[in-house]
């Protein structure tokens, strides 16, 4: 009770002390600091956040995070909301620091291909940007109309293309972070090579704002490919066997741009969200190669599917292309659809080496028949990562599906995977971090926080 007590004290004075420093970027709205208290996890905060800040500048960061280091409140920052692992929920007598509202493209450098963007960024605008130039910002997240590039990082965001291309850790040159006591760190180059002492840059990649708070990045931009992009559909009679063809595909050296795997519960809910005639009770295989090779690289992956029972179709028509791509693109809008109004989806993320993938989707057929529930489920084939997805009604998720989530993530461990491909540990995955690290890595990764974060007010609760 002393210190419900204590907090009510404190919080009217924190408030004030915000708002003489930051005026109108402070609000404690209530319908501003109810949407801080989920995102797309399926996961809500239990009571309202003590405040939001809209930063719009570093110094407002800094003096957001200098106020909450002085009176010890936690800090959660938060961009765009669209994170699945509940890494950006808010819940009661936290600081939201919103870094949304920043949200300038600095400076695109041709010439050193490489653009400085403050967090707030939205990952495709800042490609809308670069494409005249003839360059691309390659980490593609299914988000990217809407996730933010300090997101992107906070998470070490993936996407179709990272297989070929690579993910957000390997785009991310240089930071600029603020600690939990307000000083600001400048971390990484602008050079191809920098060595220079450790990696801290890379240390902040996926670090899920319990580290510091990131308000400036420079990221590594590359040429756009040249070339023909061919494009394949394949229908093949179960996952199993398309998962078997994407393997296949890999060990031939084959490097696709996008290859990825749809199994016949989405190819199911995709045909009716589209209203496409889509073949029923088949799994889907989209490969996409581009470049120099694209051609020959493209024949060889119809060679190895057609010879693995696959029914194939080939296209280097840009439209054509596009309407293949389409088709693996509509999965998320269709599994909000077939949730309906009053539904969710729960979005999950595990990620198994590229040999394992076939066995990864028969553990998921075992969890849906042991539990009684349907997971429509796509992979990025090209990297073994999975997103089965479990689709519910109502606003809270049944305990069932966090048994069978958990059930799923034991099963990507046995078979030698990880539980985040790209999505973070957040509050979702934190009971079986340590299965995964072991105790004395988890141990560890704890000191190294505290090293940042010695007083424990950023992002508390998550990860660790």
């Amino acid at each position: 009770m002393s210190r419900e007590r204590d907090r009510e004290r404190r919080d009217p004075a924190v408030v004030a002390a915000l708002r003489e420093e930051l005026g109108g970027a402070v609000s404690v709205d209530a319908d501003v600091l109810d949407s801080a208290r989920a995102d797309r996890s399926g996961q809500v905060a239990a009571a309202r956040p003590l405040a939001v800040v809209f930063a719009r500048s570093i110094a407002d960061v800094q003096a957001a995070m200098r106020i909450a280091s002085h009176h010890r409140i936690a800090v959660v920052t938060r961009g765009a909301g669209t994170g699945l692992a509940g890494g950006s929920i808010a819940g009661g007598g936290e600081l939201v620091l919103s870094t949304a509202a920043m949200d300038r493209i600095l400076e695109i450098s041709p010439d050193d291909e490489l653009a400085v963007v403050e967090p707030g960024v939205i990952n495709a605008d800042l490609n809308r940007m670069v494409v005249p130039h003839g360059l691309w910002f390659a980490p593609d997240p299914a988000s990217k109309e809407i996730s933010t590039i300090g997101g992107n990082i906070a998470t070490g965001a993936g996407g179709l293309l990272c297989a070929k291309y690579g993910v957000t850790r390997e785009a991310v040159l240089g930071l600029k972070v603020v600690r939990a006591d307000g000083t600001l760190l400048e971390l990484g180059h602008r050079s191809v090579k920098g060595v220079t002492g450790l990696d801290l840059t890379a240390l902040m990649i996926g670090s899920e704002g319990t580290l510091g708070v990131i308000v400036e990045a420079t990221v590594k931009l590359i040429r756009l490919p040249t070339g023909t992009v061919a494009t394949i559909g394949a229908w093949f009679a179960d996952v199993r066997s398309a998962a078997a063809a994407s393997a296949a595909i890999t060990a031939a050296r084959v490097r696709p741009a996008a290859m990825e795997l749809i199994d016949a519960r989405a190819v199911a809910f995709i045909a009716a969200h589209l209203g496409l005639d889509l073949p029923a009770g088949r799994a889907h295989l989209l490969v996409q190669t581009d470049g120099e090779g694209s051609e020959r690289e493209a024949a060889e992956a119809v060679r190895i599917i057609a010879s693995l029972g696959g029914d194939v179709e080939l296209t280097t028509d840009p439209l054509e292309g596009e309407r293949l791509l389409a088709i693996r693109r509509a999965f998320h809008p269709a599994m909000e659809e077939a949730a309906g109004a009053t539904g969710r989806v729960l979005i999950e993320d595990v990620a198994v080496p590229r040999s394992a993938l076939a066995d990864m989707f028969a553990e998921i057929s075992r969890i849906e028949a042991l539990y009684g529930l349907t997971i429509p489920t796509v992979a990025h084939a090209g990297d073994g990562n999975l997103h089965p997805n479990f689709v519910f009604g109502g606003d809270v998720v049944p305990d069932v599906v966090w048994v069978a989530a958990g059930d799923l993530f034991e099963a990507a461990l046995r078979l030698g995977g990880t539980l985040t491909g790209e999505h973070g540990i957040g509050t979702l995955k934190r009971h079986w971090l340590g299965a995964e690290l072991g105790a004395g890595q988890l141990e560890l990764q704890r000191q190294i926080k505290a090293v940042f974060d010695p007083l424990g007010i950023l992002n508390p609760g998550k990860v660790f």
